[in-house]
């Protein structure tokens, strides 16, 4: 094949074929806006209803009961999660050198047993007998609150639910507790602990954090979880509810979740994150990796892409004349 000089700079001297930019651009908006809208109908996510805590309490009231209880002593997984909500460590993750959770350290405190529990419980109105209940409670010397309270969730181990709703334990030594896990239940069945768990300082109260930690201490989420497939060895976070389509682009960071040693891991997220962080940054610097950045000249796909352009510079060499645009 002949090679000729080229001057990218000389004006163009080849044919020219009609193009309405703008039309194309309508014609391209006009099909995407009613191919999204067709897809929505077909294929949008289902509505289904929040989980609440007065859900959950009237569903599963036994459960609520043990898991506030673990609430109230620090034994629940919030409780001992640590950054952001605590400087406990039982869900700190660390690899090697890196300590994200403790170099961002409490951003968004929680004290379960004061949030979750004795907050709420100060808060119902005109019951002398609660309140002495609460007071009894945060008078009485750690050990002696840690007594009770583990008698307590041994006992809910053989608690009964009742048909108008409250929960039912053998009897025993459990102080104060009984009466305060009874008032808790009622105020959740009644919808107040949603609303009580919201407050905050903010003109808008969109921050569901405590809710959803509390409610993912307990059975419900996790119930709710498995029957739509969404748990993480389900490949839960590219899954959507049901059998709709979900976040396929995201299969590459589930994988990862999958395997050992990321499986049996305890810093499973943070491992999986910079292993993502490295492909990522690997994919990125492509255009500056010696070999990698190669490949689309070795493999000449391009070829085919551009078959027409290579065919007229090939009939052009053929005629002894300048390849197709140039004049010499």
């Amino acid at each position: 094949m002949r090679l000729y000089s080229r001057d990218d700079t000389r004006p163009w001297t080849g044919t020219y074929a009609p193009y309405d930019l703008v039309k194309e651009l309508c014609i391209a908006v006009g099909a995407i806006a009613l191919l999204a809208v067709l897809l929505t109908v077909l294929f949008s996510s289902p509505d289904l209803k929040s989980s609440t805590i007065k859900q959950w309490s009237r569903e599963l009231p036994v459960d609520f009961v043990t898991t506030a209880t673990a609430e109230l002593d620090g034994t629940s997984g919030t409780a001992e999660y640590g950054p952001p909500y605590n400087h406990s460590t039982g869900s700190v993750q660390h690899a090697a050198f890196i300590h994200l959770q403790e170099w961002l350290g409490v951003s968004h405190p929680i004290d379960t047993s004061e949030d979750y529990v004795l907050g709420p419980l100060s808060s119902v109105p005109d019951d002398p007998e609660l309140h002495a209940a609460v007071a009894a409670y945060r008078a009485a010397p750690a050990a002696q609150r840690a007594k009770w309270t583990a008698a307590y969730a041994t006992a809910l181990e053989k608690a009964s639910a009742n048909a108008n709703g409250t929960v039912t334990v053998p009897p025993g030594e459990y102080g104060p507790v009984p009466k305060m896990m009874g008032a808790l239940l009622a105020v959740a069945q009644s919808g107040g602990l949603d609303g009580d768990l919201l407050t905050s300082s903010h003109f808008y109260q969109t921050d569901y954090t405590k809710p959803l930690l509390f409610m993912a201490d307990g059975g419900l989420l996790e119930k709710r979880a498995e029957a739509q497939h969404l748990l993480g060895e389900q490949w839960g976070m590219m899954n959507e509810t049901g059998s709709f389509p979900g976040q396929v682009w995201l299969w590459l960071y589930t994988f990862w979740y999958q395997i050992e040693p990321f499986k049996a891991s305890a810093n499973a997220d943070l491992l999986v994150m910079l292993v993502m962080a490295v492909l990522s940054l690997a994919f990125v610097c492509i255009p500056l990796l010696p070999g990698i950045r190669e490949i689309p000249r070795r493999v000449p796909l391009y070829r085919l892409i551009w078959r027409e352009h290579y065919r007229a510079e090939r009939e052009a060499g053929a005629a002894g004349g300048p390849p197709h645009g140039d004049s010499g």
